[in-house]
């Protein structure tokens, strides 16, 4: 498992907390380790999915995602 730091822009609430945390749940090999306001941090496995595609699973349910650091 590697860590990684999402960005998250565009959630003021626990509703924005809640969605964001239902679509890293989804995503096979991710491991979640906090879920805040403009933040996710988290850990996932290298051999079932890439930071790019994690990333895209928060774009989609609305709300711009950047990885920041990955391990």
């Amino acid at each position: 498992m590697r860590p990684l730091t999402l960005s998250i822009e565009g959630m003021s609430c626990s509703h924005c907390l809640n969605s964001v945390k239902q679509s890293l749940e989804r995503l096979p090999g991710v491991s979640i380790r906090s879920v805040r306001i403009g933040r996710a941090e988290l850990e996932y496995d290298p051999e079932r999915i890439d930071p790019g595609t994690i990333a895209e699973a928060v774009r989609t349910s609305g709300y711009p995602a950047h990885p920041l650091a990955a391990g």
